[in-house]
């Protein structure tokens, strides 16, 4: 997959240097090893692409020496980080429609996680998802994205909608009691989703901190500010965001097009038009997955053949050959070599 450019708010950014500085950290020295300045962090504009938003998480961690570093960070994001889209939340008039904004409006400030939900047996689960595979800063991420947006639901609902669980898709860390503290719920790991669930019967009751206006304002705000986002995204960019946040079950070129309101022959012209197709962009993205599921280990190659979409194993085989020229539980073993001896 091509590098992808996101807009980080610098705000995220300098919530991590503090932390950093708790723990008697250089923050000169963390940006300089990304060959970036600490003035930069002021800068409302500042973009900067995905590998160099991993490497600043890995340099935090190893800097501040504290592997709760993301639930730290979580903890200390309210929601004016969060700028009109936490502003809007705050003015909402139920949990529900607190969580439609945010599931609207998510790749406004969370350009890394989209959020959803799932409807269980007397809860409602908020889902979050990688929008691009997030390999090593997995954990410290979602840590303190779930954390941050449960503690908005926390403020906004002041105390009528508490979190029943919260759920992560990796194994417990050494600071598990810590996260209990931190999100006042059980914390579940090693699940197959992230994040936490709400109780059904308070969705609905209205919040006393609703301001319709002030949210109605906001939420046209938030919505101008997507559409310019979506306006000035490739269709390349936009099929690929969507290829990666369905990648348990890719949509069809057909069913594609449906969701962007085109015909499949116009979104095969436009995507031939960008130097790429709707067959390409499914090939990159599971050459993507494929590599960093083999990375973490969590699934068996069998497992991850079947999430791809393929059928048959030996299809799968054939064609992570054709991207790395090795076999998949060759690469595994590679990789997993090559981790042990660093």
């Amino acid at each position: 997959m091509r590098d992808q450019a996101l807009t980080l708010p610098a705000l995220y950014l300098r919530h991590i240097a503090e932390q950093i500085r708790s723990h008697g950290g250089d923050v000169g020295q963390w940006l300089e090893r990304s060959g970036l300045r600490e003035a930069q962090l002021n800068d409302p504009t500042w973009t900067l692409p995905l590998p160099v938003f991993r490497q600043l998480v890995r340099d935090a961690l190893l800097l501040s020496k504290e592997p709760a570093l993301g639930l730290l960070v979580g903890e200390r994001l309210g929601a004016a980080t969060h700028g009109i889209l936490g502003y809007a939340a705050m003015n909402s008039g139920t949990i529900r429609e607190a969580l439609g904004l945010v599931e609207r409006f998510a790749p406004l400030r969370l350009s890394l996680v989209s959020v959803g939900h799932e409807e269980t047996p007397g809860a409602l689960r908020i889902v979050f998802a990688e929008t691009y595979p997030l390999g090593d800063i997995r954990r410290p991420l979602l840590e303190a994205v779930v954390l941050s947006i449960k503690n908005i639901l926390d403020s906004i609902s002041m105390g009528v909608c508490r979190v029943g669980e919260v759920a992560f898709p990796f194994e417990p860390p050494g600071y598990a009691d810590l996260a209990l503290d931190l999100f006042g719920a059980p914390v579940r790991y090693a699940q197959s989703w992230a994040g936490f669930t709400l109780p059904l019967q308070a969705l609905d009751v209205p919040l006393k901190l609703a301001d319709p206006e002030a949210f109605r304002d906001a939420a046209m705000i938030c919505q101008r500010e997507l559409d310019k986002l979506t306006a000035s995204e490739s269709m390349a960019t936009r099929v690929r965001r969507l290829l990666l946040e369905k990648q348990r079950g890719f949509p069809s070129l057909q069913v594609t097009a449906r969701l962007f309101s085109v015909t499949p022959r116009t979104l095969h012209r436009r995507l031939l038009e960008e130097g790429t197709s709707f067959r390409g962009l499914l090939e990159e993205v599971r050459h993507t997955l494929a590599v960093e599921h083999l990375k973490s280990g969590r699934f068996s190659v069998d497992e991850i053949a079947y999430t791809l979409g393929y059928s048959d194993l030996a299809n799968f085989r054939r064609a992570f050959k054709r991207w790395e020229s090795v076999a998949p539980s060759a690469y595994r073993a590679r990789h997993a070599a090559t981790r042990g001896a660093g």
